[in-house]
């Protein structure tokens, strides 16, 4: 919802809906264009959000979606994990959803977006990096700003989320240069078209 209103009051030439993208409520051949930011990693069945994407394109119309790349390349990822691992609880329950990094395989991604119908599939490695101005604050952006993994850190105990929380800090120093810090962090870009019929 937050995020909704954010867009509402920085694009008012757009027409923001909340909805469930598993069963869109738009008519077949509505768009040009339909994305997904980060979202395909978060759906308890992210198969069936593909065919609504793309019944709900025109035919030609362009689908894409971005998911973060494995732990090993999105290296904040890799910290937060790891201190979970040594620290807490990797097995606690978390909202459905497919295995995390499902999609960061390119090969899944296009297995995935052709099973479902799309044709002129490309997969991209996309480069980021996160900034922060001290260590520390690599784990307040997972414990606020990410859903599963805020879920994985709030289902700890107390004593361990502190104990995550300083072993973050200490890895996220290596990444620190002249005062600030710089983890690689970057995402897949899947994108595909509708068949013209």
């Amino acid at each position: 919802l937050a995020m909704v209103r954010l867009a509402r009051a920085q694009n008012s030439g757009v027409k923001f809906r909340k909805g469930n993208a598993e069963s869109l409520p738009f008519p077949d051949g509505s768009f040009d264009a339909v994305v997904m930011n980060f979202g395909m990693l978060h759906l308890a069945r992210p198969e069936h959000a593909l065919s609504e994407a793309l019944r709900v394109l025109r035919p030609g119309g362009r689908y894409a979606f971005t998911v973060w790349a494995k732990p090993e390349e999105a290296l904040g990822f890799g910290i937060i994990l790891e201190a979970v691992r040594k620290h807490g609880n990797p097995d606690v329950s978390l909202p459905p959803g497919p295995p995390f990094f499902r999609f960061s395989d390119a090969r899944e991604s296009e297995t995935v977006l052709k099973i479902a119908g799309f044709q002129k599939v490309s997969v991209q490695r996309v480069p980021q990096v996160w900034r922060f101005s001290e260590p520390g604050l690599l784990f307040d952006a997972f414990l606020g700003g990410t859903v599963r993994t805020q879920a994985l850190l709030h289902a700890q105990s107390a004593q361990a989320l502190e104990a995550i929380r300083a072993a973050a800090a200490k890895a996220a120093e290596a990444f620190q240069t002249q005062g600030t810090v710089e983890i690689p962090m970057p995402a897949v870009l899947a994108a595909a078209a509708k068949p013209e019929k």
